[in-house]
């Protein structure tokens, strides 16, 4: 006599107690502006960036007298904020026949999320991860619904047009680049640096925007050129200063995949929103006329620049 198990597949532990969700980033863009108290809540619909200049004529102090010189002028920019909802309906109905089965409880009502924790967990990170992606590369006239709720920064910085600085322009480095490679990263990026201006260089916020995948390649050709009499301690944490500069260049998830790169102050741009936090806020609850358990989570998201004479784009 002997087991007949020919038909059944290798036993394999499957431990109903532990679902390893893998790492997702969080919204880093928004987080830095955050940081710099740019953010507006409150808005419904559009609101905007009330900007204000002024300049400061010098006169001969010689003389007795007055004369009226210098003009100040107050413009606006408007963050128009998406209206963004995301709703899932979990029949846990469907578990009974998997391994997951365990986990539900005695009887054959369900009316609680199983794994709630993990669960509001993964999908809160979720959602933060697409806003990271939406607050670069959002575009109304997107197909992806992930994308056409709002216009993200290189649209907005598309539509400035010339007000922005180009640095990928035969005038700051005598060719227009159509990749970034280990041959010219190094040089894209000083020439980046080149052409920021020089009234808003020198300020503590001003960063190099890019993907983590250029960041990378940066990063390799830096080491590979055995230029470490500078000092790249934060660069595991996605950020260090440009070399020889105040200027931090910073990787963000948003622009992963673009080979995009964008300078600027930190304190330029705006991110506009209904309740402080809302993208964070959600409810799981029991739907007992349809015998489901929902998720519903609800917010407004937008960003703007205030100025774009400020910025420099590397587009490809």
């Amino acid at each position: 006599m002997s087991f007949s198990v020919g038909t059944l597949a290798a036993y394999t532990k499957e431990n109903e107690q532990l679902l390893v969700a893998s790492s997702v980033l969080g919204s880093k863009t928004a987080s830095l502006i955050k940081e710099q108290g740019n953010v507006m809540v409150g808005v419904k619909s559009a609101e905007t960036i009330n900007i204000m200049d002024t300049d400061a004529i010098f006169q001969d102090g010689s003389s007795c007298g007055f004369n009226a010189s210098g003009l100040t002028s107050f413009t606006q920019r408007t963050v128009t904020v998406g209206k963004i909802k995301v709703n899932e309906a979990l029949c846990l109905k469907d578990l009974e026949a998997k391994y997951l089965q365990k986990a539900l409880p005695a009887g054959s009502m369900y009316d609680s999320m199983i794994y709630a924790e993990e669960y509001s967990k993964r999908k809160t990170e979720k959602i933060s991860s697409q806003l990271e992606k939406a607050l670069w590369q959002g575009n109304t006239a997107s197909v992806d619904v992930n994308l056409n709720k709002f216009q993200g920064l290189i649209s907005l910085i598309t539509a400035a047009g010339a007000s922005v600085v180009n640095a990928n322009s035969v005038a700051y480095h005598g060719v227009v680049e159509t990749a970034i490679t280990d041959t010219n990263v190094v040089s894209i990026f000083d020439d980046i640096y080149k052409a920021i201006p020089a009234q808003v260089v020198d300020k503590d916020d001003m960063a190099i925007f890019c993907g983590m995948d250029t960041f990378r390649t940066y990063t390799v050709k830096l080491k590979s050129s055995n230029l470490f009499h500078y000092k790249y301690d934060e660069a595991a944490n996605g950020q260090f200063f440009l070399p020889g500069t105040n200027v931090r260049v910073i990787a963000v998830q948003g622009l992963n995949g673009t080979n995009d790169i964008v300078a600027t102050r930190i304190s330029n741009l705006f991110i506009g929103t209904d309740l402080l936090n809302e993208e964070e806020r959600f409810e799981i609850f029991y739907a007992k006329e349809a015998d489901q358990v929902r998720f519903v989570s609800e917010f407004k998201m937008g960003i703007n620049l205030a100025f774009p004479d400020e910025v420099v784009k590397f587009f490809v």
